[in-house]
């Protein structure tokens, strides 16, 4: 067979994503929190990006330092040419970006009549008493002690060797956030620090007289066993309950207790009162973990009977083209280039938040305009919605619509709530009318909130009770969203006494 050369004509399709578009999707997903880091970022990089509220924060410091002057204060705010606008005005509550003709003019300060007036001045006060109306020295900590520091501190007070020191150090290095020691296996890490176990044993058994109480332990039993010590309740029947029948106190399950133990079912109930009151996860009280504030992307305000979609632009920069480096640029081809390159950079950034607000806002007024009834009446009025249904009604693909609803957060008359919580699959109703998936989460809640304590609902139960509603649902459905509600089975909800 022959091999050759020649040329062939072909034509085909094929979509192609330009940087620009690139750019607006990828901003499409970021989170409000991620946007600002971005933003952050790249003003770090291209220095033609300015932040219009860092600039007034400036105008603003130097009118102060001005102490009154007017004829300075009028020079200084009628410094620099007229700025020319890129696009139009304000585009859904995002400053317009702008061109500044020239660079705001250098102020000089009489700097020997500033230090004059600093050196003259009083002293800051070098210590503060502690009035009732100033918090605590305490209060003023940036992050309070971890449980890792706690134990350290107990550690380093007590009368230990060196080599006693060292081994509880990797031990405390070894303890979970919930305050169990439980990997490695104690023989382990007698044998990684080249010691005898038994010297080890004597070292954990010292942490474990720590504060909190139970800490170090290797398994629930032993926890609760430690507790059980320290408050004087080791008798026997506490102690065999906890050895031998745990799995029988987390059902609840007493009659099974008192026939194995042979003991009145009313002395099992005290014991099991007293063990009740033991924490088993004894490290918690100590969590890190700070809370997460949520700021909402999108205000949803009701004014009489309309409501109002405004987008919220606190704490994000307000960028603006600064057009100091375009006098800069010289007659270098070089700098030119340089200039343009990070000028476009600049404005295909804006046009993106731009569109990305844009966007947001107008799926939040879809959705708004589907969930009409969750925002008149609550949570058990909101209806099944699918991304198809806004995608159609915005004119937008459901990735889209997908992307804008991921980690975006809307603040609503009946409180703040991620833009995906208003998608929700339908459960039929005898009456007709489909129901959201999350309603009848919500009816579930209510039905156990109000249910006897003694004698708590059934799965089954809560089915007989939805239907008399006119909600059409399995148990193993009702099943599934208890236990994404985090509520217990009946049989763990039930008080005994």
């Amino acid at each position: 067979m022959g091999m050759e050369m020649r040329q062939e004509l072909k034509l085909s399709q094929q979509l192609v994503m330009t940087p620009q578009l690139q750019q607006a999707i990828r901003l499409l997903q970021l989170s409000r929190m991620e946007l600002a880091e971005l933003v952050h970022d790249e003003m770090l990089e291209n220095p033609i990006l300015d932040d219009e509220m860092d600039l007034e924060n400036e105008r603003s410091r130097e009118r102060d330092e001005m102490g009154g002057d007017e004829q300075q204060l009028h020079q200084l705010e009628g410094a620099g040419s007229t700025e020319t606008p890129i696009e139009g005005s304000v585009v859904d509550g995002v400053a317009q970006t702008e061109i500044k003709g020239e660079a705001n003019a250098v102020n000089e300060i009489d700097w020997e009549n500033y230090l004059d007036n600093y050196t003259m001045g009083p002293p800051m006060p070098a210590f503060r008493g502690d009035g009732e109306e100033l918090p605590s020295l305490e209060a003023t900590l940036t992050k309070p002690p971890s449980l890792h520091d706690h134990l350290a501190w107990q550690l380093k007070m007590s009368n230990m060797t060196p080599d006693q020191l060292e081994i509880g150090m990797t031990i405390l290095g070894n303890i979970d956030a919930d305050g169990y020691f439980k990997d490695p296996p104690l023989h382990e890490l007698a044998g990684d620090l080249g010691v005898e176990q038994d010297l080890c044993e004597e070292v954990l058994e010292a942490i474990q007289k720590f504060d909190p109480i139970g800490i170090g332990a290797r398994n629930l039993a032993e926890c609760m066993l430690i507790q059980a010590m320290a408050c004087g309740q080791d008798d026997d029947l506490v102690v065999k309950m906890i050895r031998s029948h745990l799995g029988n106190l987390e059902k609840k399950n007493y009659q099974a207790i008192a026939r194995d133990l042979k003991q009145p079912l009313e002395e099992i109930y005290e014991a099991a009162k007293v063990i009740m009151d033991f924490d088993p996860r004894p490290g918690r009280q100590y969590s890190s973990d700070d809370p997460h504030y949520v700021t909402p992307d999108v205000y949803i305000h009701k004014v009489g009977d309309k409501y109002f979609v405004v987008p919220n632009d606190d704490g994000l920069p307000k960028l603006k083209i600064s057009g100091f480096y375009k006098n800069a640029m010289g007659n270098s081809a070089a700098s030119k280039d340089y200039v343009q390159d990070k000028l476009r950079s600049a404005q295909w950034l804006i046009r993106s938040i731009q569109q990305r607000q844009r966007t947001i806002i107008k799926v939040a007024e879809s959705i708004l305009k589907f969930q009409r009834e969750f925002f008149d009446k609550g949570i058990a009025h909101l209806k099944p919605l699918i991304l198809r249904d806004v995608a159609e009604d915005i004119g937008m693909h459901e990735s889209t619509v997908s992307r804008v609803t991921t980690s975006k957060y809307v603040h609503t008359p009946q409180g703040i709530f991620e833009l995906k919580f208003f998608f929700n699959s339908g459960i039929s109703r005898t009456n007709g009318e489909d129901l959201a998936s999350q309603a009848v989460k919500s009816k579930i809640k209510e039905l156990v909130t109000a249910e006897d304590p003694k004698r708590p609902h059934s799965d089954q139960k809560i089915v007989e009770l939805l239907k008399k509603s006119g909600i059409d649902i399995a148990r193993r459905t009702v099943a599934k969203y208890r236990e994404q509600l985090g509520i217990l089975s009946s049989s763990k909800r039930k008080q005994v006494f």
